[in-house]
C-alpha cells in the first residue's frame, strides 16, 4: 500500500488575501513497478520564475523524474529495503520507468539502481538511512542528513531493514561538461 503525504497549499483569494487552498493527500503517487519504490509527486514548476498566479495543480499529469526544461520538481518517495540478493531489475527497464534518456559511457552499471538527471538535486532524508553509490564511491545517510547532488551517476541502495523515506527537490540545470566528455 502506497503511503499518503498530506500536501497544503497557500495562495490567496479574490482579495489578495493569503489562504489555504487544498489540504489533503497528495494526489499523484504510484508504487514504480520495476523498482517497488513509492514515488508522490507534491509539486512542479514548468519555468523558472516560476507561475504562482493558477490555482490549477500541476501535478495532476503524469511525468519522469527528472524536472520539465527550466522548471523544478517536488517529490517523496519511500525506498523499500534491499532485497538479500540484491535487485533483479533490469537497468535499462528502471530508467525508461523513470522517464530517463540519460546513457552510461558503455560501462557495465555498478548497481541496477544507477542513473543520472539532469538537475541539482536536494536530497533531504526523513526516515530511515540509505546509501547513495556513485561510480567509484558511496555515503551512508541517516535521517536529517542532507545531500545536494549535481547531475552524478547514482544510485540510491537501502541496505536497512526498515523503508527510508526522502522529499528531493530537483531543479533543472546545464548539462554538466563531465557529460559531453563521455564521462558516466
Amino acid at each position: 500500500m502506497a503511503r499518503q503525504t498530506r500536501r497544503v497549499i497557500c495562495g490567496h483569494d479574490a482579495d489578495g488575501k493569503a489562504v489555504i487552498v487544498a489540504d489533503g493527500p497528495a494526489p499523484n503517487t504510484k508504487v514504480r513497478s520495476v523498482t517497488g519504490l513509492t514515488s508522490t509527486l507534491v509539486w512542479i514548476t514548468d519555468e523558472t520564475p516560476a507561475d504562482i498566479s493558477t490555482s490549477a495543480d500541476p501535478t495532476l499529469r503524469e511525468t519522469g523524474v527528472a524536472p520539465p526544461a527550466g522548471g523544478s520538481i517536488l517529490r517523496i518517495v519511500d525506498f523499500p529495503p534491499e532485497p538479500k540478493d540484491g535487485p533483479v531489475i533490469d537497468n535499462a527497464a528502471m530508467k525508461k520507468e523513470m522517464g530517463l534518456d540519460h546513457g552510461h559511457d558503455g560501462a557495465p552499471a555498478r548497481h541496477a539502481y544507477m542513473h543520472r538527471t539532469k538537475s541539482i538535486d536536494y536530497a533531504l532524508v526523513l526516515e530511515g538511512e540509505i546509501d547513495m553509490l556513485l561510480d567509484d564511491s558511496e555515503v551512508h545517510l541517516k535521517a536529517g542528513d542532507v545531500l545536494i547532488q549535481l547531475g552524478t551517476n547514482h544510485a540510491w541502495v537501502n541496505n536497512s531493514n526498515k523503508p527510508c523515506r526522502i522529499a528531493f527537490v530537483l531543479i533543472d540545470a546545464k548539462e554538466p561538461p563531465a557529460w559531453k566528455a563521455g564521462g558516466a
